[in-house]
């Protein structure tokens, strides 16, 4: 046995659980988990969310078996870490504003968008009463039979999530997958049915008691995953009724219902519905994460009068701002189709020029990339006008398995990436785990700060081998001059010379005559401090926004609270760029931006008037970025720029922007 402190932010709920069952399934041994006097097998995803574990609870955690050591010491790693939300992913507060404008419900947005069109009201199906004395063996037949087509459905949705790299709507349906096989949710139906009960009655029964359970335990973000039971009780029912998803919905119909489930959402995208609005929900809840991923407009949390709107009735579901107009006038129609148009214009005009370089009014040019973690997703860049690639993320070589791959693996992987890329540069960032990302085959300990721990480089310190063979397999790619290497997460210019002089060795043992370009991350405030130092020994720097801004401003980017603070555009950030790109131009280095700041077109002059010469973005907005380039003067871009280094908040900064450089 073993006690571990829980990282998992928001506690042990829906993805967390189903990656503790996960590594319990990989041994013999029987495993349990022990808290506030209540006990789970690991071996239930609902046992171990009855629970109710919160972030920073302690927890006991025993293996009995053969392999019991092994067992334990993978479940503490699994519980000890803390899982990664996408790097871009928006965190929305989710308190409902007051309502203070007639004609107009008030939530809160899940995904922006403006749409108009009909209201379609979505119902979950209601059971008439059961009669009882039903047939058991033919009752439990038709819920294997039922649960198995489920199984099959969320199988195809899994493959298609990993076909097209959608990372958190895999995990969404891999939780999914796990709960519909829960020893507790089955054995509570198969009683039911021993009983007397219909197949029908006694699954909605189960997930009933199962989501009393999480709402009983007074913790937001386990009430959502309630909405996740809810998902497969309508699933099952269906299946069980012969009923297929299918409603008649009108061209361009905004969905509104008290709370949609994933699968919902799926479904309504794959119908071409405009938008989605919801009494109840939240920002965290599985169908908003969704709904930012299919690009849906949503709105969520906007109380129980919008069951009230009459179906058919025409609306203005305005996302961004978290509005349902009930009453738009044909003027205001009028004007959110021509809004609509002149964006869907602007978007097509965009892409037509995407594979043209971009350059200022006055002839500076900007090196548009494309940030990437596979070679088909390099494929896409290259289709939608990307420079090259600004950071390839080798993360995607050695999560999801048990063993690291081998050198062999890497060089093919890494190869793969270089081909699809035609005759463009590539930078490849070496291994960034630790902190927030870790893998199941390489233990850590637990921290009590694990992004203030052992993650990037630091790695090399206690696992140089990891390193060393990466190395290897980078120095074999071909051609090597297009291939650039970046160091995660360095923070003083010894690193740098340690892993340079470990280059220059592998070259020489390969027998290679020249090096690859090799690159540092800025991404902690010594790094920006230290920039003219580091770009003496640096080919170029590459500034990574998303990690600075949460090191400079001390705010965990990913904590619900204080998500919306964790802004790039916040003047000490800005500063710590300046300082980037001056210490560079002194070594006649060139400096790149590859966090979340480089894919937001309201900080593209920003960044140019400080120096940046390289954006990095993702895929489905280079386009927009060069477009937003080729309408710059470099030379008014530094001016205002400096400016803004003066002024007292990001707020202040995006207000200056919008000002001097509105988005059109």
């Amino acid at each position: 046995s073993a006690s571990v402190r829980i990282t998992h932010r928001g506690g042990l709920h829906a993805r967390p659980a189903a990656l503790v069952r996960k590594t319990a399934q990989g041994f013999s041994s029987q495993s349990q988990l022990h808290f506030a006097g209540k006990s789970a097998s690991c071996a239930s995803l609902i046992g171990l969310m009855g629970l109710g574990i919160g972030e920073q609870d302690e927890v006991q955690v025993t293996c009995l078996g053969k392999d019991c050591d092994a067992a334990l010491q993978a479940l503490v790693a699994a519980l000890s870490v803390t899982t990664h939300e996408h790097e871009q992913a928006p965190v929305i507060v989710t308190a409902r504003p007051l309502n203070t404008e007639a004609g107009v419900l008030q939530g809160v947005c899940a995904a922006p968008g403006l749409v108009c069109g009909p209201l379609l009201r979505l119902h979950t199906i209601e059971l008439p009463q059961d009669p009882g004395n039903h047939m058991r063996e033919e009752q439990l037949q038709h819920l294997d039979s039922a649960l198995e087509q489920v199984r099959g459905e969320i199988r195809n949705t899994l493959e298609h999530a990993r076909q097209r790299k959608a990372v958190e709507e895999e995990e969404i349906f891999a939780a999914h997958l796990a709960l519909l096989e829960d020893p507790t949710l089955l054995e509570a139906a198969t009683a039911a049915i021993e009983h007397g009960s219909a197949a029908t009655h006694a699954w909605r029964d189960a997930i009933q008691a199962q989501c009393a359970v999480l709402l009983g335990l007074g913790k937001p973000l386990f009430a959502e995953r309630a909405n996740d039971l809810r998902d497969l009780q309508q699933r099952v029912l269906r299946a069980l009724l012969g009923e297929a998803w299918q409603f008649q919905m009108p061209a361009g119909a905004i969905v509104v219902a008290h709370e949609l489930t994933p699968s919902d959402l799926l479904q309504l995208s794959a119908q071409n519905a405009a938008g989605i609005c919801m009494a109840e929900g939240g920002a965290t809840s599985h169908v908003a994460i969704l709904a930012r991923g299919k690009g849906m407009p949503c709105v969520v949390a906007l109380g129980s009068a919008v069951l009230e709107v009459p179906q058919g009735q025409r609306v203005v579901l305005d996302a961004g701002n978290g509005r349902l107009e009930l009453t738009p006038d044909d003027a205001r129609h009028a004007q959110v189709h021509q809004i609509r148009e002149a964006q869907q214009q602007r978007r097509q005009q965009q892409q037509a020029q995407a594979q043209a370089a971009a350059s200022t009014l006055d002839g500076v040019g900007i090196e548009v990339a494309a940030n990437v973690a596979s070679s088909s997703e390099a494929q896409i860049a290259l289709a939608n006008g990307a420079d090259g690639v600004g950071l390839l993320r080798t993360e995607f070589l050695f999560v999801d398995r048990r063993t690291a791959p081998d050198e062999q693996e890497q060089r093919q992987a890494y190869q793969a990436v270089l081909d699809a890329m035609g005759d463009k540069s590539v930078i490849i960032r070496t291994i960034d785990v630790g902190g927030d990302k870790q893998l199941d085959y390489l233990p850590l300990p637990a921290e009590a700060n694990p992004v203030l721990g052992l993650r990037g480089i630091r790695m090399a310190q206690v696992r140089p081998e990891l390193l060393d063979q990466q190395l290897r397999a980078l120095l074999q790619v071909c051609p090597l001059q297009r291939c650039r290497i970046l160091l995660p997460m360095v923070s003083e210019v010894d690193e740098l010379l340690h892993i340079r002089q470990r280059l220059d060795q592998l070259c020489a043992e390969l027998e290679l005559t020249q090096r690859p370009e090799l690159g540092v991350m800025i991404e902690v405030p010594a790094a920006a401090l230290m920039a003219e130092q580091l770009a003496e020994h640096a080919d170029f720097l590459s500034i990574g926004t998303n990690d600075l801004s949460q090191y400079t401003l001390a705010m965990d980017r990913d904590h619900a609270g204080l998500a919306a603070r964790v802004d790039a555009l916040h003047p000490a950030l800005l500063r710590l760029i300046a300082q980037t790109c001056i210490g560079a131009a002194k070594h006649g280095r060139w400096v790149g931006v590859c966090g979340a700041l480089a894919s937001d077109p309201l900080a593209t002059p920003v960044l140019v008037g400080l120096g940046v010469r390289e954006l990095s973005v993702s895929p489905p907005q280079i386009a927009e970025i060069k477009d937003r380039v080729r309408h710059l003067d470099a030379a008014q871009c530094r001016q205002l720029s400096q400016g803004l280094l003066d002024l007292s908040s990001a707020r202040a900064v995006r207000q200056a922007c919008q000002h001097h450089w509105p988005l059109s």
